[in-house]
């Protein structure tokens, strides 16, 4: 517990490595922690095509290159170091403990991120990147002329479903009840485009799926009918999951303020938690929008915010300035 760090950041994902980037390049001492390998679930992305002034690149090749930059800064980066408790110390710093050891920083930033929510049904591992995906918005371009098929019933599935249809020859849209738990305005959009003539939207009511069925990729999926039981193959291309996120966060309760369903709530300017000297970034918090482009700029932004609460830590109780201009900039 001698060394005492200016930034730990939780998580090595591209929030906490863009985080880890601008923290270390400004000079300040960095640790990121992080439970497994860098990367997070971009290292599952196959081919990415809509990260800004990057025309194509896989996942762990971006992860690479955002890893090498921010060591080369001279960030610190430890890998198999699961973060099990943090406290806030009566001097002010966060004591983190990890893997039998405790760790002090004047700043946290925490990037944990969160995981796709699951159907639990054969097949859906499998095919994960050859047909089975979670992200319309990452991957609805290439399934251009395919028949795909989305499933979920909350204001994400409708959206991803009339993005995929901009792509897509046909989108059947699975759906578990008789209604949608969606808002109206988004409801009212998806019925008036799948009542269309010639629509290439069809929606599957009271029904799941059972199975993701296929040999190298996926070739169909099994549906039931949850109110006749009838059971059928449904030939597709491929088959998006949009039932929900769940944030890795069951570390933090007690520790900053959560939602409900586990995110981190924050101000969304300035990414302050309800910690003194704590910042989140990336999909783990409040208002999120799910996205490689917003977690790295999430990350860039707590770490120039940090900026400002080591020069006055008083600034934390400030309320966020119409004018945006923290520091005097």
């Amino acid at each position: 517990m001698s060394e005492i760090y200016d930034c730990i950041i939780v998580g090595g994902g591209p929030a906490g490595l863009a985080a880890a980037l601008y923290a270390s390049r400004d000079r300040y001492k960095t640790l990121v922690l992080e439970k497994f390998m860098p990367g997070g679930q971009i290292n599952n992305t196959d081919r990415i095509e809509n990260y800004p002034g990057i025309a194509q690149i896989d996942g762990p090749g971006l992860v690479q290159n955002m890893q090498k930059q921010a060591e080369t800064f001279g960030a610190e980066i430890k890998m198999g170091s699961e973060v099990e408790k943090l406290e806030k110390l009566q001097d002010g710093k966060i004591a983190i403990s990890c893997n039998g050891e405790t760790y002090l920083s004047k700043v946290v930033i925490l990037t944990p991120g969160s995981d796709y929510r699951k159907l639990g049904v054969p097949g859906e591992d499998k095919f994960r990147g050859s047909g089975v995906s979670y992200c319309g918005t990452c991957d609805a371009p290439f399934f251009r002329g395919k028949h795909v098929v989305s499933i979920g019933g909350g204001n994400t599935a409708v959206e991803e479903t009339l993005h995929l249809a901009k792509f897509a020859e046909k989108v059947t849209m699975i759906h578990r009840r008789d209604e949608f738990r969606a808002s109206k305005v988004l409801v009212e959009e998806l019925l008036a485009k799948a009542n269309e003539p010639d629509s290439n939207i069809e929606i599957k009511y009271n029904t799941v799926a059972t199975e993701i069925l296929g040999d190298k990729k996926v070739e169909a999926v099994k549906l039931k009918n949850v109110k006749d039981e009838t059971v059928e193959d449904f030939a597709c291309d491929g088959v998006f999951v949009f039932v929900g996120m769940v944030p890795n966060t069951d570390f933090l309760k007690g520790f900053v303020e959560l939602s409900e369903q586990g995110f981190i709530k924050c101000e969304c300017a300035y990414l302050r938690t309800s910690v003194p000297g704590v910042f989140v970034a990336g999909d783990c918090r409040v208002g999120a929008a799910m996205q490689l482009a917003t977690a790295s700029g999430d990350g860039v932004v707590a770490a120039m915010m940090m900026k400002q609460y080591l020069r006055d830590p008083k600034w934390w109780n400030e309320k966020v300035s119409d004018t945006l201009q923290p520091g005097g900039w």
